[in-house]
């Protein structure tokens, strides 16, 4: 989506819940590090459970920009900071929020994160944004990706800790594509760097960042392991969610997914492993898919880390093909109803958003909605005939060539099974006489 010049202020549509934000002496919100004093209050014409505070009686925050690229543009994002925890338009109590920009993938892949039983994957709600008087359009109001017992809830380390008990346990890092100040780099395979930002702890000990360099050296020489049949790599990373993250990836067609916004996180068991997640910056192609996402090109240079390794790996495949098989049997319809559900009432919003900022695509919210729903079901569909099967398979090469089926079943929404097609949507699976199954989606009218 492109941004040309504001135009003339116009008022909020109130068909969603409205948040007024007015900072102090109406300074201005134009720094990505320092925070701004001011006040907010929301109003809710349609759901008076998610008004909170009011013109009269505003609660205390502080707001500042957020973002990389996205800050570049006419219309910003920004963090808040509530003076007091505060349950916001429905969402559990916190102090820290995000406003981004109003964009349908994120609410599609948010979702598809929570279907996908990722450990925990935020929520976004969408709202209009008055700051200072000045209608800024439809955003989404979103948690953002913190250890609480209300987000990511995992054990959490100290800052500048020097316990080497305790050091290896409770951490929230990301793989980034941007240089930051609290970042360490180690070097990944023979081609490039992996940088890795610590979001918490937040201040690190010589020891903790001692040991978090060491850790991806060792994470990186097992994933790059040439024998991948006794690769020590699932020994380091819990495999099963970084397949089902993997999927997350390759059903949005993110080329960013294995690239920046890659999120890891580490709890305090005994047995702790590093878990893909949370999710963060989903984007969705819109394009063709023909080749898993990590090896098509895009209008940008990226580096897919590890994940074109992992690919190679039997045990990753069977965890993908396994989670897979979950969700495509039962739960894409689902996801797909829920997206239509949560953007279609933004559509007089996204009007008046559409003409505030000057959209170059004039389509509607509806058309969008459709076009998104169309590119991820052929994804869906894609991916469905491509699974990963390991370390010699390729596109369309499952190398199953030797097999017969022996059995196929038409399964209904309802779940029930049948010889023959069910009218409407089906999936149909084929059990053969290895053991394995295939399914594939079809509509019987």
């Amino acid at each position: 989506m492109i941004f040309l010049s504001v135009v003339a202020l116009q008022a909020q549509t109130g068909t969603l819940p409205i948040i007024h934000i007015e900072t102090d002496n109406h300074q201005a919100v134009n720094s990505k590090t320092i925070y701004v004093g001011g006040t907010f209050y929301i109003v809710d014409s349609h759901n008076s459970d998610n008004n909170l505070g009011s013109k009269e009686s505003p609660l205390n925050l502080e707001i500042r920009g957020r973002g990389h690229s996205s800050w570049r543009g006419a219309k910003k994002p920004y963090k808040i900071r509530l003076a007091e925890k505060h349950p916001l338009c429905g969402l559990p109590t916190h102090r820290h929020w995000a406003l981004l920009k109003f964009y349908e993938p994120t609410v599609a892949g948010l979702q598809l994160g929570k279907i996908m039983d990722m450990d925990w994957t935020a929520s976004a709600v969408p709202l209009e944004v008055v700051l200072n008087g000045n209608y800024l359009g439809l955003y989404l109001l979103t948690q953002t990706n913190r250890i609480s017992s209300n987000r990511l809830d995992i054990y959490e380390q100290p800052d500048n800790n020097e316990d080497e008990s305790t050091i290896p346990y409770g951490w929230l890092v990301e793989v980034d594509n941007y240089k930051e100040s609290n970042q360490i780099t180690v070097r990944e395979g023979t081609s490039w760097n992996l940088s890795i930002t610590y979001h918490s702890p937040e201040v690190l000990s010589q020891a903790q960042k001692s040991w978090l360099t060491n850790e991806f050296i060792k994470i990186n020489t097992a994933i790059y392991a040439e024998d991948k049949a006794n690769s020590t790599w699932e020994q380091l990373i819990d495999v099963d969610a970084m397949a089902r993250y993997f999927i997350v990836q390759e059903v949005m067609d993110n080329t960013d997914g294995f690239h920046g916004s890659f999120y890891l996180h580490k709890d305090s068991a005994e047995d702790a492993r590093w878990v893909a997640g949370p999710l963060w910056d989903l984007s969705c192609g819109q394009r063709e898919k023909t080749d898993y996402t990590f090896r098509m090109k895009a209008s940008y240079g990226f580096t897919p880390h590890w994940i074109g390794e992992l690919i190679k790996d039997e045990d990753f495949c069977a965890a993908v093909r396994a989670a897979w098989d979950d969700f495509y049997l039962a739960k894409v319809d689902s996801w797909i109803e829920y997206i239509d559900d949560h953007l279609l009432p933004c559509s007089e919003a996204y009007e008046a958003d559409k003409k505030l900022w000057q959209y170059t695509d004039q389509n509607t919210l509806p058309q969008r909605t459709e076009r998104l729903k169309s590119a991820l079901l052929a994804n869906i569909e894609w991916f469905n005939a491509n699974l990963p099967v390991g370390l010699n398979s390729a596109v369309g090469d499952l190398e199953f060539a030797d097999r017969r089926a022996v059995k196929v079943e038409y399964i209904n929404l309802a779940g029930q099974r049948n010889s023959k097609p069910w009218t409407g949507i089906n999936v149909k699976l084929t059990t053969f006489d290895d053991g394995t199954t295939a399914t594939t989606k079809i509509i019987n009218n």
